[in-house]
Order: structure tokens, then C-alpha cells, then sequence
């Protein structure tokens, strides 16, 4: 590891390509220490799926004032909310922030139609998620992410450490190497809480119009029928 910080500006390759990670948490550990070491300003963009209560309890050991930002476009689940409060009950000193779009779901309507999602979820992700984190990391020097390289062919080539070209950050992200069987493993091992619609057969939850019921453990069930895969926040120039 180099005594130079790693920056946005200075990036020249992941610090961690060489890193064996045979270890108990895949290296993630490892990088989240040397990440929340290395970055006096770093954020976790949550969504509260599977991996990102793996990843809260992981930074939680490493860091337990974090600060954890959810992006709330206001169409989640209940179940969603209710797993934030049981999160923030069970890890106290965490700073979680619901970040809210600057135009509320009535004031998109009168802007851009009824149900953009259906006609445009580009664009709808784009005002209700993207918009709102780029704000939330205004001045950030890094960003962590729950990111998988199993989860689809686009996230296959994402390192433990990114240059984010769309948000001009450095992107961190721990779980690369686990497998959907390994987040659960831990869950389980841990006893930790986790969005009771997984058991229904939603393996990817995100916003109520957009997630349907599949039968992997991959991101199937997310935008079904379109030809949308991301909502934009991962794509865009990431080296």
C-alpha cells in the first residue's frame, strides 16, 4: 500500500487488486478499514437489501458513527422503513440519513406526468435517486457500495476500489467476491435483521413500481419487462 491518499484525481488502479481474499469476510473487512482510515469524508449510500445489512454490520465494527445515507424516492416498501428503524435501534451511534428528492411525488406528477416510473424510469430514477446522491456526497472524498461482481454481467469487472467517474468520488466496494450464499451465510450466522420481503421471493428490493418477485439471487426482479438493469447510480464511467 502507497503513502499517497488515494483521490479521485490521482487514481491509478485498485490499492487492493492484489489482495487475496480468502479470509472470513473476502476482504471486505480489510478494505472497509483501510477505507475508513484513508477518507476523513466517506459515505455509505444503503439501499437495505441483503448486502447492505452485511455492510452495515461490518462498518458498524470498523467505524460506529458512520454515516450511512438512504436514498427514500418515497415509492419503497414498509418493510423497508421498518428494517431502518430496527437498524437504528440495534446500532445507535450510526448517522442514518433518509435522503429525499427535491420534488415530492405530487410536484413530479404536476412536472413530468403520472407514473413516470412506467413511462420514463430513467428519468424517474434520475430525480429520485441519482440527483439526491449526488448531493449526498457533495464533498465526499469516497463512497462505499454493496456492489457484487456475481450480480450481473455489468458489475463483473467492479474492483474493491473505483474511480467513480459519475460522481467524481473514489467508490469502495467491500463484497465484491461474496457470493448470494455468503450474504445470507452471514446474516444467519449474525442473527441479523434484514427486509422480510426477501422471504416472499424478492431478492433485489428498491422502489414498489420497479421490484417483482424472481426466482435467483440476482437483480431479475427489478424494472421486470423493460430493458432497464440499473437505476443509473453505478453506470456512467466508472474506471
Amino acid at each position: 500500500m502507497t503513502n499517497t491518499a488515494v483521490t479521485y484525481d490521482n487514481f491509478t488502479g485498485d490499492p487492493f487488486s492484489d489482495l487475496s481474499a480468502d479470509d472470513q469476510t473476502k476482504g471486505a473487512l480489510e478494505v472497509l478499514r483501510w477505507a475508513y482510515e484513508e477518507y476523513d469524508s466517506i459515505t455509505y449510500a444503503c439501499s437495505f437489501g441483503a448486502e447492505g445489512i452485511v455492510l452495515i454490520d461490518l462498518i458498524e465494527k470498523v467505524k460506529k458513527d458512520a454515516k450511512i445515507v438512504f436514498l427514500d424516492t418515497g415509492i419503497h416498501f414498509q418493510e423497508t422503513y421498518d428494517l431502518i428503524e430496527k437498524v437504528k435501534k440495534r446500532y445507535p451511534a450510526l448517522q442514518i440519513e433518509l435522503k429525499k428528492p427535491e420534488l415530492t411525488l405530487e410536484e413530479q406528477a404536476e412536472e413530468h406526468g403520472s407514473a413516470l416510473w412506467k413511462r420514463n424510469p430513467d428519468q424517474c430514477c434520475f430525480i429520485r435517486k441519482i440527483k439526491p446522491l449526488e448531493e449526498a456526497l457533495d464533498g465526499a472524498e469516497a463512497w462505499v457500495s454493496g456492489l457484487r461482481r456475481e450480480q450481473s454481467l455489468s458489475r463483473g469487472n467492479t474492483d474493491f476500489v473505483n474511480k467513480d467517474e459519475r460522481f467524481q468520488s473514489i467508490k469502495v466496494c467491500p463484497l465484491i467476491h461474496w457470493t448470494w450464499d455468503d450474504v445470507w451465510s452471514y446474516i444467519r450466522l449474525n442473527r441479523l435483521d434484514y427486509n422480510g420481503l426477501h422471504d416472499e421471493g424478492y431478492p433485489s428490493i428498491g422502489c414498489i413500481p420497479c421490484t417483482f418477485k424472481a426466482e435467483s439471487g440476482g437483480r431479475d426482479g427489478r424494472w421486470k419487462g423493460m430493458e432497464k438493469t440499473e437505476c443509473g447510480l453505478h453506470t456512467g464511467g466508472q474506471s
